[in-house]
């Protein structure tokens, strides 16, 4: 039987170790990541991936709670950015929930009120039933998003920010992303030139810091594709399925 470990990975050994959802060091999007988690561990980003021998099977992101890249308010806590178990092969043996007890270990040892995660049942998040199992609390569902939280102590509990306030801000058509996830970004410029073609200027905004990912006007936090006050999507999407909501939404000129 493979044996298991768990790397964690730094600038040091990241190209060798690969980013786990980049692996390639030659696509333009493992830089984009690379650059992006050089910034974040600086704030104490953790990024540990789970091999089975030479085989990458699983990863788990997360951070201290300040600096969350997601619209919630989790002080003291550590939040957990992403969490994935690759390969059907892999599933209900327990990886997932190794990688979450990496995160519990590190935050006890950091002396954090506990650990916060935002899940959901829909793309680009881990389902709330494994945090469950593993004695994270439901504490609120938003949406498609659930928040749930590990407690140590009698710490207050963290919460949503309020992104419907935030979405009538923006008018027009309007994509927010962040080089968190890089493997949407060859498509922003096919997206530009898609909007061209309905008489739209694709306004583009790429966010820098926590601060505004926790502002952000959709649930996801790091992708917001919205018109005119309205979500179309909040989750990275390809062209093609960005014209097929187009002309859902609106008539080509």
């Amino acid at each position: 039987m493979d044996h298991l470990k768990i790397i964690e990975v730094d600038e040091n050994n990241a190209v060798e170790e690969g980013l786990f959802c980049v692996k390639n060091p030659k696509y333009d999007g493992f830089q984009l990541k690379l650059d992006w988690l050089i910034e974040r561990w600086n704030e104490g980003l953790k990024l540990k991936i789970l091999k089975k021998g030479n085989d990458k099977i699983g990863f788990i992101e997360y951070i201290p709670g300040e600096y969350a890249w997601r619209p919630v308010q989790a002080k003291n806590y550590l939040f957990i950015h992403c969490l994935m178990v690759f390969g059907k092969n892999n599933y209900h043996l327990g990886n997932g929930s190794q990688l979450i007890n990496e995160c519990i270990n590190d935050a006890k040892k950091m002396n954090k009120a506990g650990v916060v995660v935002m899940a959901s049942k829909g793309t680009w998040m881990a389902d709330k039933s494994i945090f469950l199992k593993n004695g994270f609390s439901l504490i609120d569902s938003k949406d498609r998003f659930d928040l749930l939280v590990y407690k140590f102590n009698e710490a207050p509990d963290p919460v949503f920010n309020d992104w419907h306030q935030q979405i009538n801000k923006y008018q027009g058509l309007n994509l927010l992303y962040s080089n968190q996830c890089p493997l949407f970004s060859k498509s922003v410029e096919e997206m530009k030139q898609t909007a061209k073609e309905y008489g739209l200027d694709l306004k583009v905004a790429i966010l820098k810091t926590a601060q505004e990912a926790q502002l952000a006007p959709t649930g996801y936090g790091t992708y917001s594709l919205v018109y005119n006050g309205k979500l179309l999507s909040d989750h990275y999407i390809s062209n093609t399925r960005f014209k097929n909501i187009l002309n859902k939404e609106i008539k080509k000129s």
